[in-house]
């Protein structure tokens, strides 16, 4: 077996059709050494770290014993964006928004009958691939996924780049200076002053800060990612990000107009349209109740590991819950991220921001973590509440019953949790 990994959609295209050698867990995967070392050493600057890929004892390298894989796991419109920023502001993380975008890109624009091949499994398969090639700072892997396909390792395709100050400055990018460390880069400003990422100098720029944090809403389930957990030369660090359902129903309705068209109109008339797709949010709910629970009991392979975060506690308390994550984290709370939570929590900013800018990460927290109850419809409150009744009590989000107590802001609709 070689050491490096190929891309999931060559490996799965033969003759013989589609072969699933790419999905097999990563335990399997490095069970046993390389049988040609000398493969592994054939990138400048990467020798030792391969080295110790291959090494039969499979022991974390020296050099990156005390780093920490972090991994902000959380759905589609739960604030992780704007929970994203706590590590994006730390100088010692170099933090990645979205890097599975490209895999799930690559696998969606893949010819129909590979599409029809390949499942759930293996698309799972190559996030975690990813994610592990990602926390070694190889980005080269992340390149067969990138469409159009980097040119000697330059892209102008990097997905949401701007949101990654590591990204955007130096060594990566030689314009960005003080005033991009100062806030968020912004969407416009770094790919027109930095213009093409050389994922090289990107690889380089990780391997020079402490630790790496990644961000992703596209793996489902909790118990996708233990073989991530239990892989030795990671010390993974999981924070849980969940969210009111029914606001995250409100978000979507949102951000994806198109996708959610059928509920936007349910939500301008009361009248539910025949065609509304249910799923849109159980789904969402039952993959958070599965983590949850999973959590709950206390698996081998997540004790010490795992955060659970509500979304509305950040909102409400950003200073205290930042800490109590760099606590879990074992990592100290730079002044960076104090200073962006003062600036960016308590801003003059329309309690609607969220409605009308898809990212946005600049808010008033507490008014925007309440925002739903004001632009949410009390027939679809009551039917995310029918489907998603277990999600909410295990949660401790309390249940509204009339339309009153739905536009009542000042009654908190959380039950403490620790």
């Amino acid at each position: 077996m070689e050491c490096s990994w190929k891309t999931l959609l060559l490996l799965v295209c033969t003759s013989l059709g589609v072969q699933y050698t790419a999905i097999r867990s990563l335990h399997d995967s490095f069970s046993g050494p390389c049988q040609d070392s000398a493969h592994c050493q054939g990138r400048q600057g990467k020798e030792q770290r391969w080295k110790s890929l291959c090494d039969d004892s499979h022991g974390i390298p020296d050099e990156t014993a005390a780093r920490k894989h972090i991994l902000l796991f959380a759905q589609t419109r739960s604030g992780s964006s704007f929970t994203g920023q706590l590590f994006n502001q730390h100088p010692g993380l170099f933090y990645v928004f979205e890097p599975l975008f490209h895999v799930q890109q690559a696998f969606t624009n893949s010819s129909s009958r590979l599409q029809r091949a390949l499942d759930g499994r293996a698309l799972l398969g190559a996030y975690r691939d990813l994610l592990l090639n990602l926390y070694n700072c190889d980005f080269s892997f992340l390149e067969s996924y990138i469409r159009p396909e980097p040119q000697d390792h330059m892209t102008g395709a990097f997905f949401r780049r701007s949101s990654s100050h590591a990204l955007c400055t130096p060594p990566v990018c030689q314009e960005g200076g003080e005033e991009i460390l100062a806030g968020q880069p912004d969407e416009v400003w770094c790919p027109k002053k930095c213009q093409a990422l050389n994922l090289t100098l990107a690889s380089q720029a990780c391997q020079a800060r402490s630790h790496v944090a990644i961000k992703t809403v596209r793996i489902p389930e909790i118990g996708d990612l233990r073989t991530l957990s239990e892989d030795p030369r990671l010390d993974l660090r999981i924070v849980h990000l969940v969210r009111d359902p029914r606001a995250i129903l409100a978000s979507r309705m949102t951000a994806f107009a198109g996708k959610f068209r059928a509920w936007k109109i349910w939500n301008a008339t009361g009248r539910q349209p025949r065609y509304v797709d249910l799923t849109q949010i159980t789904r969402t709910c039952r993959d958070i109740e599965y983590s949850v629970e999973t959590s709950l009991q206390k698996p081998t392979w997540l004790r010490g590991r795992y955060l659970l975060v509500r979304y509305e506690d950040l909102a409400l308390n950003p200073e205290e819950k930042a800490k109590e994550i760099y606590r879990f984290l074992g990592l100290d709370l730079d002044q960076r991220v104090l200073a962006w939570i003062a600036h960016n929590t308590n801003g003059t900013v329309a309690s609607s921001s969220e409605w009308n800018y898809k990212y946005s990460t600049t808010r008033d927290s507490k008014a925007t973590a309440q925002s739903w109850r004001i632009h949410l419809n009390f027939d679809i409150v009551k039917t995310v509440q029918s489907l998603c009744n277990r999600t909410l009590a295990l949660l401790g989000y309390k249940l509204v019953r009339s339309v009153d107590e739905l536009r009542n802001i000042t009654k908190s609709l959380m039950e403490p949790r620790t």
